[in-house]
């Protein structure tokens, strides 16, 4: 009875929640805004002490004897090379954020912390912050999500759901089944919710690439439509093959365009400037990570509580909305790999990529704020999306770099829905490996209708607590899937080596 009810309930929501948005786009966004406010005035401190444990819980497991334990078989050998593997799992869980925020996020930080420190000591601050929001703690979320479902799916032979893991550690009971059958559907809204932000974030910036690239001037949501109306049709005939034709290939162009792009950039730039600004972020970031994770700014002012709200708490709501999503995703592809391997690759590789990126690409707008008369922060400060092409068209090939960021994000805005169709395609078919084109190709539909009210809704900080209101209840069942994990990892016998 709960498993048939599943889909229907989860369709009912998130379409609910679209025709709602589209209907009384406004309405929406304030009833998300007031409500998530609330929610992170009271529960901030639980927040960051639950991603703070779930880094210390991913990396002291990866140390641990058990990290020699496979995600699979002890015969089983990882279905996907390691540059495919890497660059699936970053499409899948960061690809066109990076693009969206890499100049803008350092710029935005900059305008709160320069009020209160030196600017060149704030153009480090802000970095830092920037780096705490897309790094450890981030894809620890990530890959402690991933590695439960990887570990009871391949290892315990269960279905690939959310709620298997709570019904194979506590066994099957009415309690248990409730407790499991509200946990996927959970799931399945904070996935649908927070991919449909994704959507619009990229469209977003594609809109902004495509003026500048073109010299038009704001042509407003007509030409967003349009770039949806192009997105939708182009992220079909992925849906219709399998994951490894599909998902691999786009993941990997997108990758080596945005790869090519940082290099270009890193090069042609102040080079000197970027290095030493990335090395210096680099050690700051990693000597006072572990210490970020616990603060929660209770006794500083209340301009610095809204920002607490509206960028840590939120970022790191947002990675627990993406978590059921990415996680199962990245457990699809990870059959084979041992746990060390498993954080190692998703924890640590991104969060590298990360701070290289955000230290050129944030680099070069510091440089533009601190040795230029260039109003970047003016830029910054009225147009976030466009902050990126504004600096770019300071570069050589402006022409030729701005294109490159237009393909990237489209195709990691492609990449995003399509890894997301498929995994809730998986729950839809009790865990299926391999759901049909028609269950992909129906959640497909969801998510562009969800991705058309973020859309609607024009506003950055909208869309981000609209994602935010349908993650926080996650975060009980994240933590709950960590105890059936450390639970059952009890009974392995692992062999000294």
């Amino acid at each position: 009875m709960l498993k048939t009810a599943l889909l229907p309930t989860a369709l009912l929501i998130t379409g609910a929640v679209a025709v709602w948005g589209i209907l009384d786009t406004t309405g929406l966004a304030a009833f998300a805004s007031q409500l998530v406010a609330v929610q992170f005035t009271s529960r901030a401190w639980f927040i960051m002490l639950a991603v703070s444990f779930m880094l210390i819980t991913s990396v002291a497991l990866a140390l641990s004897r058990y990290g020699r334990i496979k995600l699979g078989h002890d015969d089983d050998e990882p279905e996907f090379s390691t540059i495919s593997w890497l660059t699936m799992l970053f499409a899948a869980g960061m690809g066109v954020g990076l693009l969206y925020w890499g100049t803008a996020e350092p710029l935005t930080h900059y305008l709160i912390v320069a009020d209160y420190q030196d600017p060149r000591e704030a153009a480090g601050f802000a970095l830092f912050l920037t780096n705490f929001h897309w790094g450890l703690h981030a894809w620890a979320i990530y890959a402690l999500t991933g590695l439960v479902i990887a570990y009871f799916g391949f290892r315990r032979d269960c279905p690939t759901l959310v709620s298997a893991p709570i019904l194979h550690v506590f066994g099957v009971n009415p309690v248990t089944r409730c407790v499991g059958w509200l946990s996927d559907l959970l799931a399945i809204v904070a996935i649908a919710i927070g991919l449909g932000g994704s959507v619009a974030m990229g469209v977003f910036q594609v809109q902004e690439g495509v003026e500048a690239l073109f010299g038009l001037p704001d042509m407003g949501l007509w030409l967003a439509l349009a770039i949806f109306a192009v997105l939708c049709a182009a992220y079909v005939p992925p849906l219709l093959v399998d994951l490894g034709r599909g998902m691999a290939l786009l993941s990997n162009i997108a990758m080596a365009v945005a790869g090519g792009l940082l290099i270009f950039i890193l090069l042609t730039g102040p080079t000197h400037f970027l290095m030493g600004g990335i090395v210096e972020a680099a050690g700051e970031y990693f000597s006072g990570a572990f210490t970020q994770g616990f603060r929660t700014f209770t006794f500083l002012d209340e301009r610095v509580g809204d920002w607490f709200q509206s960028w840590t708490l939120t970022y790191m709501v947002w990675w627990l909305a993406w978590a059921p999503f990415v996680g199962v995703f990245i457990a699809r592809i990870s059959r084979g790999r041992t746990i060390r391997q498993f954080v190692g690759g998703v924890v640590l590789v991104p969060t590298a990529f990360s701070i290289v990126w955000f230290g050129v690409f944030g680099g070069v707008g510091f440089y533009g704020v601190l040795n230029t008369d260039l109003p970047v922060l003016e830029v910054a400060r009225n147009n976030v999306s466009g902050v990126t092409f504004f600096v770019l068209e300071n570069f050589p090939l402006p022409t030729l770099t701005i294109a490159a960021v237009v393909v990237a994000a489209f195709l990691f805005i492609i990449t995003s829905v399509v890894s997301a169709a498929f995994v809730l395609g998986m729950f839809s078919t009790g865990g299926g490996l391999n759901p049909s084109v028609r269950i992909k190709l129906s959640w497909g539909v969801v998510l562009g209708a969800l991705g058309l009210v973020m859309i609607l809704s024009g506003s950055i900080d909208a869309v981000k607590s609209i994602i935010a209101l349908g993650a926080l209840p996650f975060v009980f069942i994240v933590l709950l899937l960590v105890v059936c994990l450390l639970k059952e990892l009890k009974s392995e016998r692992v062999q000294e080596p």
